[in-house]
C-alpha cells in the first residue's frame, strides 16, 4: 500500500537520515521510535508528501486513502463537534481529501453521523456537546474531534503522532481496543510503551541516520536489538583478533624472502574479507540526578478539611490528606476526577475555599505543571529563562546543566515560544535542578518526552531522596516509582499503602491499564470494606456440583502443565541452537568465509525472535498455569 524507496533528506547541511526503505501493507501496526530529533515527524511528513525527499521517492498504492493526526493544532472552523467528526464539515487540512468531490446520500450520511456519535461517546465526549460549535473546544478536546474525524472515515493508512497526549486514561482503554479491530493498516509515533505494546506488531527504529524494522512490540524490540548488538559486538571482536593475527604474521615476515609471498597472501586476505563494524555507540540522551535536597521533618504536608470549588462547581468537600518524607504517592483516576486540582492544593497554587494547607518543617515544595508554559516565561531565551532562579549559581554551572539536557551550543538562545514539547519538559526539569525542592509535586511529567528520556527521569527520581507526589498515565513510570497509590474519584480520596501491583491485587482491573480508573466510581454502597473489594455471595454449589468442579479444575491445571513443559522444551532447543551458531561465530575461521558468517548471523536473528516470542508465551503460561493451581488450591 506505502511504498518508501532509498529515501534521504538533510536540514542545513545535517543529515536526519539515508537509504530509507519501508514498506506498508494492509493491516500493519508499526510504531516508529527514536530519540527526540531522529527524524520521525519529518519522515511522516515527507509520506504526506508535505516535504520533498532529497532522494529517493515515496509511492501509494492507487486509490489508496490517508489519514493524519499531527501531535499538536489541527484547524476548526464554526462547524459543530458532531459536524466536524461525521465529515460533513469537509474539513481537509489533516488529509488529501477534496471536499468538493464529497457527496453524500441521506442514507450515507445517517450512516456517517450515526457511527460518528458512537465515536465521540468512546472518546468521552457528552451528547450535549455534538452541537457546540469546535472553536469553543480546548486544544485537547479539538484534537479528540478530529480524532474521531479520522475513525468515521476509515481511511487505509491511519498515521497518528503522539496520539495519547491529549487522552485520559479511560478514552485511552477505549481508544486502544477501537485501533485493535481497525480494519488499515496504522502507522504511530508514540513514547508511551504501553500503547505500543498493546498495538504494535512491527516497530521501526531511526537511530543514527538509518532504520532498523523489527517484528514484534516495543519490548520484544528491545531484547531483539540488544542480542543483535551483543552478536555484532561479538563478532567485530572476533574478527579484529583474526586481522591482528594476520598482521602479525606480515609484520614479521614480509622482509624475509622465504616468507614474502605467505605474508603478501596474508594481507590480501585481510582486503578480501567482508569488515564487520563495531555497534554503533547509544544517541545522545539526557543524562542528570537530582541533587539531593536538605532533609525534611517526618510529616511532609498535610491538607485537613479542605473543601474546593471552581465557582458553583464543587471539587472537594472536607477531604484530608497526608504525606510523609520520603513518600512516593502516585494519584490516580478518571478523567475530571480531580488529581491535577489536588496537586496544585499540595502545591499552593490554588488556595482552598476552606480548610487548611499545612506545610511540614523544612518542607520546600517545587511544582512541574502538565502544562509546561505555566513554569516558562514566553520571549525568554532558554538561558534567560534557566538563569532565572533563586539560587546562587554562575552562567557556566547553568549552561553546562543545559548542556546534560540536550540544550547544546546556540541551542540555548532559543526562544521558549519555539520549544517543542519535550524541549519545555526538559528545560522545566532544569529550573527544578537549580533550586531542588524535597518535596517534588509533579504532573503528567513523561508528556512528550522521548523513552530514553523516561529512562533518565526515572533513573534520577529513585536516587531522589526527597518526598515525591506525581499523576502519570504511564504505567511503566508508575510501577517503577510509586510505593503508594491514591485513588482520586467522585471528591474523594482512597489510598492504597503499597505499590502499583498491590494496588492491582486490590482492585482486581480487568488489566494493567484498567488499573489506573478502577475504583469507586464502579462500586455499590457496602462493595468495599477497608479500602478491599468485597466479593458478592457465592451461590451455593450441591456436593456433586463441588466435586465435578474440582474435578474440572484438576484437568485444568494437568492439560496448562503439559503446555507449560511443551513449550519450555521448545525453549530449551532454541538456546541450544543459539549457543551453537554463538560457538561457531568465536572461531575465526568462520570469518574468511564471508558467505557463511551472513548465514549464521541471519540464523541468529531468526531464533532470537523465535525465543523472544517463545518466552513470552512462556511466560503467559506460567502465569495461567499458577492461576489455576490458586484455584485449585481453594476449591
Amino acid at each position: 500500500m506505502l511504498t518508501v524507496s532509498r529515501v534521504e533528506k538533510s536540514y542545513g547541511g545535517r543529515l536526519l537520515f539515508s537509504d530509507v526503505n519501508l514498506t506498508v501493507n494492509r493491516g500493519d501496526r508499526i510504531a516508529l521510535v527514536g530519540p527526540n530529533g531522529a527524524g520521525k515527524s519529518t519522515l511522516f511528513k515527507l509520506i504526506l508528501q508535505q516535504e520533498e525527499p532529497d532522494d529517493g521517492q515515496v509511492t501509494f498504492q492507487r486509490g489508496s486513502t490517508v489519514g493524519f493526526l499531527p501531535q499538536e493544532s489541527a484547524p476548526v472552523g464554526d462547524e459543530t463537534v458532531l459536524d466536524l467528526a461525521s465529515g460533513r464539515a469537509g474539513i481537509t487540512a489533516l488529509d488529501d481529501a477534496d471536499p468538493d468531490d464529497w457527496q453524500y446520500d441521506d442514507a450515507s450520511d445517517g450512516n456517517q453521523i450515526a457511527r460518528a456519535r458512537k465515536i465521540l461517546q468512546g472518546l468521552a465526549f457528552r451528547e450535549s456537546d455534538h452541537d457546540r460549535p469546535a472553536r469553543t473546544l480546548s486544544g485537547g478536546w479539538v484534537m479528540r474531534a478530529h480524532l474521531a474525524r479520522l475513525l468515521v472515515a476509515q481511511p487505509d493508512l491511519l498515521m497518528l503522532d503522539e496520539p495519547t497526549n491529549h487522552l485520559d486514561l479511560e478514552t485511552l482503554m477505549w481508544f486502544q481496543n477501537y485501533l485493535r479491530d481497525y480494519p488499515g493498516a496504522i502507522l504511530l509515533i508514540s513514547h508511551d510503551r504501553e500503547f505500543i505494546n498493546h498495538l504494535a506488531s512491527h516497530i521501526v527504529e531511526i537511530r543514527q541516520n538509518r532504520i532498523w524494522r523489527y517484528t514484534g512490540n516495543y519490548d520484544s524490540f528491545l531484547a531483539q536489538r540488544q542480542a543483535q548488538q551483543d552478536q555484532q559486538l561479538a563478532a567485530y571482536k572476533n574478527q579484529q583478533k583474526e586481522i591482528e593475527r594476520l598482521m602479525d604474521f606480515v609484520v614479521r615476515f614480509r622482509a624475509k624472502n622465504t616468507k614474502a609471498t605467505q605474508a603478501q597472501a596474508k594481507l590480501k586476505q585481510i582486503e578480501r574479507m567482508e569488515k564487520i563494524e563495531p555497534p554503533e555507540a547509544p544517541a545522545a540522551t539526557v543524562d542528570f540526578n537530582f541533587p539531593q535536597p536538605e532533609s525534611s521533618g517526618h510529616r511532609v504536608i498535610s491538607l485537613r478539611n479542605v473543601h474546593f470549588a471552581y465557582g458553583s462547581h464543587v471539587i472537594y468537600q472536607g477531604i484530608d490528606f497526608e504525606a510523609n518524607r520520603g513518600d512516593r504517592m502516585v494519584l490516580v483516576g478518571p478523567n475530571g476526577a480531580g488529581k491535577s486540582t489536588l496537586l496544585k492544593l499540595l502545591a499552593g497554587v490554588v488556595t482552598p475555599t476552606a480548610g487548611e494547607r499545612d506545610l511540614g518543617l523544612r518542607v520546600n515544595p517545587g511544582y512541574f505543571s502538565q502544562y509546561r508554559s505555566e513554569m516558562l516565561t514566553p520571549g525568554r531565551t532558554v538561558l534567560k529563562e534557566a538563569l532565572d532562579t533563586p539560587a546562587s549559581v554562575t552562567e557556566l554551572f547553568v549552561r553546562t546543566l543545559l548542556g546534560c539536557f540536550l540544550f547544546c551550543d546556540d541551542d540555548v538562545f532559543k526562544k521558549v515560544d519555539v520549544l517543542s514539547g519535550g524541549e519545555k519538559s526538559r528545560l522545566g526539569l532544569v529550573k527544578l535542578l537549580l533550586n531542588p525542592p524535597n518535596l517534588l509535586l509533579m504532573d503528567e511529567p513523561t508528556t512528550h518526552l522521548d523513552m530514553a528520556s523516561i529512562d533518565a527521569l526515572v533513573s534520577a527520581l529513585k536516587k531522589y531522596t526527597g518526598s515525591l507526589v506525581f499523576i502519570s498515565h504511564d504505567v511503566y513510570f508508575i510501577k517503577a516509582l510509586a510505593s503508594k497509590v491514591i485513588h482520586v474519584n467522585a471528591g474523594r480520596l482512597t489510598p492504597y499503602s503499597g505499590g502499583y501491583d498491590y494496588f492491582l491485587e486490590k482492585t482486581q482491573p480487568t488489566s494493567a491499564r484498567a488499573g489506573l480508573t478502577a475504583g469507586l466510581h464502579n462500586a455499590r454502597p457496602g462493595d468495599r470494606q477497608g479500602g478491599a473489594r468485597v466479593a458478592a455471595p457465592e451461590t451455593r454449589l450441591s456436593q456433586k456440583d463441588r466435586r465435578e468442579q474440582a474435578a474440572e479444575v484438576r484437568r485444568a491445571v494437568s492439560s496448562q502443565k503439559r503446555q507449560v513443559e511443551t513449550i519450555e522444551a521448545k525453549v530449551s532447543e532454541l538456546e541450544g541452537k543459539q549457543a551453537q551458531l554463538t560457538q561457531e561465530l568465536q572461531d575465526p575461521a568462520v570469518y574468511s568465509t564471508p558467505h557463511r558468517l551472513s548465514t549464521v548471523n541471519q540464523s541468529l536473528r531468526t531464533i532470537q525472535t523465535e525465543l523472544n516470542r517463545k518466552t513470552t508465551e512462556w511466560e503467559a503460561a506460567v502465569q495461567k498455569l499458577a492461576e489455576l493451581e490458586r484455584i485449585e488450591a481453594g476449591s
